[in-house]
């Protein structure tokens, strides 16, 4: 079992997610059946861009996982809270080797905690098309599927 510490930072330190980010787009591109091509031109410095504009409107929060024994951040998850009070997952990742030990739940938890101390109103997170497997670990922390979004797909 890993020995794993938790440390919260800001946008100040967005870069250091980036390697983690990367895993994660590429697991979106190879989970997505129609909306691939979105996974293969985002960058991380697009991501970047959207977390600073969720911090522009309102807060954001980073929180990281960090293995002690090697030293290295192992899992994230980016949160915000718009002025409107409104909390949102931004984006969640645990390296492939460090799942189903409860690092995520330590992570989402963390982030919930956040957005109840800062008076949350409403909390979401958004699944991408492709990934309808981590419903199941989202209904954990009572999110649910409240409305599905159908998006027209570009034509070639």
């Amino acid at each position: 079992m890993h020995v794993i510490e938790y440390r919260t930072t800001g946008f100040t330190e967005i870069d250091v997610i980036r390697p983690l980010w990367q895993q994660l787009n590429a697991h979106h591109h190879a989970k997505a059946s129609r909306f691939r091509e979105r996974y293969e031109q985002m960058t991380f410095e697009d991501r970047r861009s959207h977390f600073r504009r969720c911090l522009e409107s309102g807060d954001l929060r980073i929180d990281l996982a960090l293995d002690k024994e090697t030293g290295r951040f192992i899992g994230y998850c980016v949160s915000s809270l718009s002025r409107e009070k409104n909390g949102e997952i931004e984006s969640l990742f645990v390296e492939t080797g460090y799942r189903m030990q409860g690092i995520g739940t330590a992570l989402v938890n963390r982030a919930l905690g956040w957005m109840d101390g800062c008076g949350a109103e409403r909390k979401r997170v958004a699944v991408g098309e492709g990934n309808e497997k981590s419903f199941a670990f989202y209904e954990k922390f009572g999110f649910f599927p409240r409305m599905t979004v159908l998006e027209q797909k570009k034509q070639a």
